[in-house]
C-alpha cells in the first residue's frame, strides 16, 4: 500500500459495465458513514484492501446528509465535533490505505461463489470480485417523510427542502420549519437568528430532547421565533415562487403563514432495501449478528454500526468503531483460514508502520 489520496470514482466515471471484467477487494464495504470509514482504518491496519460502495453521492452516510454541522460530544478525545469535520478526520485517518469509493451507488445482487467468495453487483453496473463483505449501512435505504400535497414536488429543492444543506441560503429569509423531532427543533432554533422562523407541528408534545424543547419555548417567549400547533395543508405559490404555507389548528381554522421557504423534517423511511433479499438473518429489520465476530448467518458477510442488532446493542458512533475493530480481525481469519492473526499495537509494531506510512527512531520501537 501506498500513501496516495484516496481515489473517488464518481458513478459517471469509467465503472466495470454489468457483465464485464469484475473488481478484485480483499473486502467491500457497503457503507461511507463514520463507521464504514474506520472500518476501513482496521482492514487496513491487518493489511487488507477495500473498496467502498456508498448509496449517497458524497462521502458521509446519513451522518452528513442529516446532521452535518451538529455538534457530537461522544467521540473519545474530541470534546465537540461536528459531523462533516468527523469525517474529514477519518478520511485523513485512512488515506494511507487508499481506499477506493463508489458513490451514488447501490448494491443490488450478491452471489457467493464456490470458492467462497462473493460477486457482488451495483445498481450502476459496477462488479466486485470480494473476499469478505461488511455491511455498514447505517439505518439502510433510507428517503425523507415528504409533504403529501401535489403542489409541494413543483416547489421541491428552491422552496421545500427535506434537509440543510447550506444555512446560508435562509438568511433574511421566511421560514417554516415542520416537525416535533430533535432535527427540527434543532434547525428551527439555528434559524431563528438568521430568518423568521415559525415551527409548525401537530401537537404541543415534541419527541426531541427536553433541554431542546426548552430552548425552543423560550426562543418563542424572547419572540425570536413562533410556534404554531397545526398541519400543514397547502403552499401557495406564484409563478412558481412559496408565497405562504396553509396551516390548519385543531379548531378547525386556517392560518396562511408567509413563508419563502419551508423545510419539512418528519424523519427518515428507514428501510434495508436490497440488504433484505441476501438471506442474512434479521430481527426486526435489522441485520442479527453475534458479538464476538460481528458475523452475520452468512459465513464472509460482516455488518457493523446502527444496521445490525444484538443483545446490548447501542446506536451510537462510539460501538460502531468497536465493532469494525472485531470484524476486522473476524475479516482476516475468514480471509486466512488456519492462521493466527496476532493483535499488533501501533505504538510499537514496526508493520503497522510501514502501513500507516510513518517513521520513528529506534528508541520509539523499543
Amino acid at each position: 500500500m501506498d500513501g496516495s489520496e484516496s481515489r473517488i470514482h464518481e458513478p459517471s466515471e469509467t465503472a466495470p459495465a454489468h457483465g464485464g471484467a469484475v473488481i478484485p477487494t480483499d473486502a467491500l464495504i457497503v457503507g461511507a458513514g463514520p463507521v464504514g470509514l474506520f472500518q476501513v482504518f482496521e482492514l487496513g491496519l491487518l493489511g487488507l484492501r477495500a473498496h467502498v460502495v456508498e448509496a449517497m453521492p458524497q462521502i458521509g452516510g446519513q451522518c452528513v446528509e442529516l446532521y452535518p454541522d451538529k455538534p457530537i460530544y461522544d467521540i473519545p478525545a474530541l470534546p465537540a465535533c461536528g459531523a462533516r469535520e468527523l469525517v474529514e478526520r477519518l478520511m485523513q485517518q485512512i488515506r494511507p490505505f487508499a481506499p477506493v469509493f463508489h458513490l451514488g451507488e447501490v448494491v443490488t445482487s450478491l452471489q457467493r461463489r464456490e470458492d467462497g467468495r462473493f460477486t457482488v453487483t451495483t445498481g450502476a453496473g459496477t462488479g466486485f470480485d470480494a473476499g469478505v463483505v461488511i455491511i455498514a449501512a447505517g439505518l439502510g435505504a433510507f428517503a425523507p417523510r415528504k409533504l403529501p400535497l401535489a403542489e409541494a414536488a413543483a416547489l421541491e429543492g428552491r422552496s421545500v427542502h427535506y434537509k440543510v444543506s447550506d444555512a446560508a441560503r435562509f438568511a433574511g429569509t421566511d421560514i417554516v420549519v415542520a416537525g416535533g423531532g430533535d432535527s427540527a427543533l434543532d434547525w428551527a432554533i439555528a434559524l431563528a437568528g438568521k430568518g423568521s422562523v415559525v415551527l409548525v407541528h401537530r401537537s404541543a408534545k415534541f419527541r426531541a430532547a427536553p433541554a431542546t424543547v426548552a430552548k425552543m419555548q423560550a426562543f418563542c417567549a424572547e419572540a425570536r421565533m413562533q410556534f404554531l400547533e397545526g398541519e400543514i395543508v397547502g403552499l401557495d405559490a406564484e409563478g412558481g415562487v412559496l408565497k405562504a404555507v396553509r396551516v390548519r389548528s385543531r379548531d378547525g381554522l386556517t392560518r396562511r403563514v408567509g413563508a419563502e421557504h419551508v423545510l419539512v423534517l418528519w424523519g427518515m423511511h428507514p428501510a434495508l432495501g436490497p440488504i433484505a433479499e441476501w438471506g442474512l438473518g434479521l430481527d426486526r429489520n435489522q441485520i442479527a449478528v453475534d458479538t464476538a465476530h460481528f458475523a452475520t448467518s452468512e459465513p464472509g458477510i460482516f455488518a457493523v454500526g446502527d444496521i445490525n442488532t444484538y443483545p446490548g446493542k447501542r446506536k451510537l458512533i462510539l460501538s460502531g468503531f468497536h465493532e469494525a475493530a472485531l470484524a476486522a480481525f473476524a475479516a482476516k481469519e475468514h480471509l486466512a483460514p488456519g492462521q493466527k492473526v496476532n493483535l499488533q499495537y501501533t505504538t510499537t509494531s514496526p508493520i503497522m508502520h510501514r502501513r500507516l506510512g510513518v517513521t520513528v527512531g529506534a528508541d520509539e520501537t523499543t
